[in-house]
């Protein structure tokens, strides 16, 4: 398994899928439910993002090829959605191009589940994961690179689920300052990763670059 491969996809969709930065949209989707409510739902946004993880994951390279679209123009252009998230993120803004517009979540029936719409998609698994996904899966080699994005995906997926199962606990001790902090973090580590995503892909496309 290359250690660094791992490690780079774990940075990229940790930074998408932080269930910290996303705690607070959490309780907010969930808010008047019970305790028991709220934890049910937990566990049903972490089955459905995991199951949407996965079918991408699979299906994602042979999507692209029926459309006749090789990885390398799809890294330029995820790297591109990515640079648009992550700039979001230090500016402070969620970002539409992952979580939707203002008002697509409006669209949100107050009574229904969200655990599927918007909990799991688009916020969870939106473009920006798509696109890590996709990218990573593409330029995968081998078994052991398969294996570190699997590992990556559970473990980013187990530490959501423990968030959002406990999260009207932890919300009390999440502070909008460290929240801000965390942010803006994460997007830095998002746009520093488009852009070796945008560099590798134009390279590929463009030799003459190189």
């Amino acid at each position: 398994m290359d250690t660094a491969f791992l490690i780079k996809f774990l940075g990229a969709i940790f930074a998408i899928m932080n269930p910290f930065v996303n705690l607070p949209m959490f309780l907010s989707l969930t808010d008047g439910m019970s305790l028991a409510e709220q934890r049910g739902a937990a566990l049903r946004t972490v089955t459905y993002s995991g199951a949407l993880c996965a079918v991408v994951a699979v299906a994602g390279t042979a999507i692209l090829g029926f459309f006749g679209i090789s990885v390398d123009d799809f890294r330029v252009a995820g790297g591109l959605v990515l640079m648009i998230i992550g700039l979001g993120m230090l500016n402070g803004s969620a970002g539409s191009a992952h979580h939707g517009t203002s008002a697509e979540r409006a669209q949100q029936d107050p009574e229904s589940d969200p655990s599927f719409y918007p909990l799991a998609f688009p916020i969870l698994v939106g473009p920006g994961t798509i696109t890590t996904i996709v990218v990573f899966t593409g330029q995968a080699k081998g078994m052991g690179d398969h294996l570190a994005i699997a590992l990556a995906l559970a473990g980013v997926l187990v530490s959501l689920g423990v968030v959002m199962f406990f999260a009207a606990s932890i919300g009390r001790y999440l502070s909008q300052t460290l929240r801000v902090v965390m942010i803006r973090i994460m997007g830095m580590i998002l746009a520093a990763i488009a852009v070796e995503m945008i560099a590798s892909g134009l390279k590929a496309l463009l030799p003459g670059l190189a």
